[in-house]
């Protein structure tokens, strides 16, 4: 496996004009992110900053304007805002602000299941913004636990693989997170074309993992020739759910993770069905169990 180029920037450094480097947060193939102090806003923000042999990479560089456009285009108290972008010099970057949190993905690898108390709002905040985006016209494509910021309100996080709905539709190669994809990402044309009923799905797998702990579906193997074998989605049913986990919640889990897109319910009826739930929950501090 080849090692990915870094910039390898210290505290300190500069990222670029008006940015300082203060901790590596991670990144993906084609980018780092970087928890940066920003003197235009005066506060902290992170900076996604292409990776030194990705710089003169038209693809890379495209998936930076597609990002740099999605961000300017949604404007939802759920959804992180970009601030600016530059792709011309050393360090072509986006800006975003710092949401403070823990991701829902590390919550429950710490601590297992979370509650109803914990998971429900966060569903709903959730399914707003997927209402919001597809009223704009966008899709996010990769909504999973990593990409969310448990707060008051959750946050949804990473819109580098999101596009409208138009070019979503015209996507004919998997683009998503493997265990998350809706089918029709999976495979695209075989098994639909992907747009905003695909972002239902993925809150679905997100809501299950939350909900029980585990992925709804077993790991694939992407060494695999056969699509059935690398998205165990396309073919198999989700797992089981606790009988301890309301029935409303089950039934609107298993509706959004339907195989069929056109069968699956829209965000605004998802958080018509679950906000009933949460006004049963008693209300109090939220805590999380620790084991």
């Amino acid at each position: 496996m080849s090692t990915l180029s870094s910039w390898d920037l210290s505290e300190g450094e500069t990222i670029a004009e008006d940015l300082t480097a203060m901790k590596l947060l991670g990144g993906g193939n084609a980018y780092q992110a970087y928890l940066a102090f920003d003197e235009q806003t005066y506060a902290p923000v992170v900076v996604k900053v292409l990776r030194p042999d990705e710089v003169e990479d038209s693809s890379s560089l495209r998936g930076l304007h597609r990002e740099a456009a999605a961000l300017a285009a949604v404007n939802h108290p759920v959804v992180v805002r970009g601030l600016r972008h530059a792709d011309a010099g050393p360090r072509p970057h986006l800006v975003l602000e710092h949401v403070d949190g823990p991701r829902l993905s590390s919550l429950i690898r710490r601590y297992g299941p979370l509650t109803e108390q914990q998971y429900l709002p966060l569903a709903i905040d959730v399914a707003s913004a997927l209402h919001y985006l597809g009223r704009l016209g966008w899709t996010h494509l990769d909504v999973k636990p990593s990409n969310i910021i448990m707060g008051a309100p959750a946050r949804l996080i990473d819109l580098s693989v999101a596009r409208t709905v138009e070019d979503a539709a015209r996507l004919r190669v998997p683009i998503g997170t493997d265990a998350y994809m809706a089918p029709e990402q999976a495979a695209p044309g075989e098994y639909g074309e992907p747009g905003p009923a695909s972002d239902v799905w993925g809150l679905g797998a997100t809501l299950f993992h939350a909900v029980t702990g585990r992925r709804p579906f077993a790991a694939g193997d992407l060494n695999s020739t056969e699509l059935t074998q690398q998205y165990p989605q396309l073919l198999d049913e989700p797992g089981a759910v606790a009988d301890t986990v309301p029935a409303e919640v089950v039934e609107v889990v298993l509706a959004m993770l339907a195989k069929d897109p056109a069968k699956r319910p829209a965000p605004a009826e998802v958080s018509d069905a679950l906000a009933p739930v949460l006004a049963r929950q008693p209300v109090g501090r939220l805590t999380f169990k620790v084991r």
